[in-house]
């Protein structure tokens, strides 16, 4: 089985670049991964920095990153990668996501 959520390096050194940015994000918080209504194929990700667990979010630990999936959105993102992108023609954050059967040019949303 492919791993649920997975963050890859260049995310990951982005993503720490964020938190160490940023001084109101304290070590309870969490990045909070989720899937939403909307957006040009039907759903759209979403993402931010969080430090209230909701009853049914799976929570766990990628190197040194807490992350959390809320329950709906789980399903969704099972194998799905978060990369980032940073040259000329970067987008920043990218899912990589096996599920969606439809993806937006924006990369934003996606369909299943």
């Amino acid at each position: 089985m492919d791993p649920i959520f997975t963050i890859s390096e260049k995310a990951l050194k982005k993503l720490n670049e964020l938190i160490s940015e940023d001084p109101t994000i304290t070590e309870e918080h969490f990045l909070r991964v989720g899937v939403k209504g909307g957006g040009c194929s039907g759903l759209s990700y979403d993402m931010s920095f969080d430090n209230i667990l909701n009853e049914g979010d799976h929570s766990f630990e990628y190197d040194n990153i807490k992350v959390c999936i809320d329950k709906k959105s789980f399903l969704y993102l099972i194998g799905t990668e978060l990369d980032y992108s940073d040259g000329l023609n970067g987008k920043g954050f990218e899912y990589k996501n096996p599920n969606a059967t439809r993806n937006c040019g924006c990369g934003e949303s996606f369909a299943i």
